[in-house]
C-alpha cells in the first residue's frame, strides 16, 4: 500500500499528509459552520454545502495531483505569460468586475457563469515571475537599475491594481514579494528604503484623509481607516459595526471552546457569525475542538512552513527554490493573518484560511500553489534538473 501511494503521490509525503488532514478538518468544520446558512438558503438541507465543499476539495486534489506531475521548470515559461495576462484582468476587474460591498474583486467568466478573484491568479503569476527573474538576474542583484527596479515594478503594479478593492490581499502579496526578493539576494538597503517610503506615503495619505475626502478616489479607504482606528481605540463606528460584531462573536466562540471544546457540530456561535464558514472558521474550530484543536491547526501550518524551508535548504535550482518558498510563504502568511484576526490580534481583513475555509476557485488556486511546491519537492528526489532556457 505504501509503495502504491508513493508511486502516484510523489514529492514531500509530509506535505501530502498535512494537506489531507487539513482537507478532512475543513469538511467537518464547514459542515458544522454552514448549518445556519443551510436553513436560510437551502430549506434546512445541511448536506448541500457539505457535498458542494467535498466536490470542490476533490477537484482541488485533482489539481494538486496534475500540477505536481508537471516539471517545475515549465512554470518559468508559464509565469512569463501569466503575469501579462493577470495585469489586464486585474484592471478589468477593478473597472467592471462583480462588486460586493463596494469591492470589485471578482470577474465572471462568460458562458459558464463562474466568478473568481483575479487577485488569486495574479498572486501565483507574480510569485512565479519573481522567481524566474531572480534566477536570471543573480549577477545584477547589487545594481539598482538593472536589478532592483526591473524586479519591483511588476510588484508595485500588481499590488496597486489589487489595492483599491482588497487592501489585505495587496498587503499580503506585497510582503510576500519583498521576502522573496530578500531570499533572492536583493540588497536589504533597497528593500528597507522601499518599505520606508511606502510607510511615509501611507501615513501622509492617512493624515490627509482628515482634510480631503479621499473616499472619492478610494471608496473603501473609509472602511480601512475606521477599522484601524477602532482596533486601537476600541470605538465603534458605522463603518466598522459589522466587523466589530464579527470580532465580538468570534471572541465568544473562543471563550466557549475552552481547552477541549464543546464538541464537533455543537457550535452555538456558528448561528451568529456571518462568516463562520469562511473568514472566521478558525473561531468555530476552537469553539468545537477547544484550544487543543486550535493549536493543532496552527501546528499543521507550522509543519508546512518547516517542510517548505526544508525544500529551500535542499534545493539546487534558484528558480525552483524561490518558487517553492514564495508559494509556501504566501499560504502560511495568509493563514497566520486569518488566525490572528479570529483571536483579535489583528484588525479584520477578510482573508480566508487556506485549505480550511469554504470557497470555490480560491481553493483551486491554493491547490495549484501546493502542486507547484510538490513539483519542486519531487525534483529533489528525482535528482537536480537543469533550469529551462530563459527567453
Amino acid at each position: 500500500m505504501n509503495q502504491l501511494v508513493r508511486k502516484y503521490l510523489q514529492g514531500d509525503m509530509v506535505i501530502w499528509a498535512v494537506v489531507f488532514l487539513l482537507s478532512l478538518v475543513s469538511m467537518m468544520a464547514v459542515y458544522s459552520a454552514t448549518n445556519n446558512l443551510a436553513y436560510a438558503k437551502q430549506g434546512g438541507n445541511t448536506e448541500f454545502y457539505l457535498m458542494k465543499h467535498m466536490a470542490i476539495i476533490l477537484m482541488g486534489w485533482g489539481i494538486i495531483y496534475t500540477v505536481h506531475k508537471v516539471p517545475y521548470t515549465y512554470f518559468s515559461r508559464i509565469a512569463q505569460i501569466l503575469i501579462w495576462v493577470s495585469i489586464p484582468l486585474l484592471a478589468i476587474t477593478l473597472i467592471s468586475g462583480t462588486s460586493v460591498n463596494q469591492a470589485s474583486r471578482w470577474l465572471t467568466v462568460p458562458i459558464i457563469n463562474m466568478s473568481f478573484q483575479t487577485s488569486d491568479l495574479a498572486k501565483l503569476a507574480l510569485i512565479a515571475y519573481l522567481a524566474r527573474q531572480l534566477s536570471k538576474r543573480q549577477d545584477s542583484m547589487s545594481d539598482f537599475k538593472d536589478g532592483f527596479l526591473h524586479l519591483i515594478w511588476p510588484v508595485l503594479l500588481v499590488c496597486a491594481l489589487i489595492l483599491p478593492a482588497n487592501f489585505s490581499t495587496s498587503a499580503v502579496l506585497f510582503a510576500t514579494s519583498l521576502v522573496v526578493l530578500f531570499i533572492g539576494r536583493v540588497k536589504l538597503l533597497y528593500i528597507t528604503g522601499l518599505v520606508g517610503s511606502i510607510i511615509l506615503a501611507g501615513a501622509f495619505v492617512f493624515l490627509l484623509s482628515y482634510a480631503v475626502p479621499i473616499e472619492k478616489v478610494l471608496p473603501r479607504f473609509g472602511t480601512w481607516k475606521a477599522r484601524i482606528e477602532t482596533y486601537f481605540n476600541n470605538e465603534e463606528t458605522a463603518e466598522t459595526a459589522d466587523a466589530n460584531y464579527q470580532t465580538e462573536q468570534a471572541k465568544i466562540a473562543i471563550a466557549q471552546g475552552g481547552i477541549t471544546g464543546v464538541g464537533p457540530g455543537n457550535s452555538v456561535q456558528r448561528n451568529r457569525l456571518p462568516s463562520a464558514y469562511a473568514d472566521f472558521i478558525y473561531a468555530i474550530i476552537i469553539e468545537e475542538w477547544g484550544m487543543v484543536g486550535g493549536f493543532g491547526i496552527l501546528f499543521l501550518y507550522l509543519i508546512l512552513l518547516f517542510r517548505g524551508l526544508r525544500i529551500v535548504h535542499k534545493g539546487t535550482s534558484p528558480f525552483g527554490t524561490l518558487l517553492a518558498f514564495g508559494c509556501m510563504f504566501s499560504l502560511i502568511f495568509q493563514a497566520f493573518i486569518n488566525m490572528a484576526v479570529a483571536v483579535n490580534l489583528f484588525p479584520v481583513t477578510g482573508q480566508p484560511l487556506p485549505l480550511l475555509s469554504m470557497g470555490g476557485t480560491s481553493i483551486w488556486f491554493t491547490s495549484i500553489a501546493i502542486g507547484m511546491i510538490l513539483s519542486v519537492s519531487r525534483s529533489l528526489k528525482d535528482g537536480p534538473k537543469p533550469e529551462v532556457a530563459h527567453v
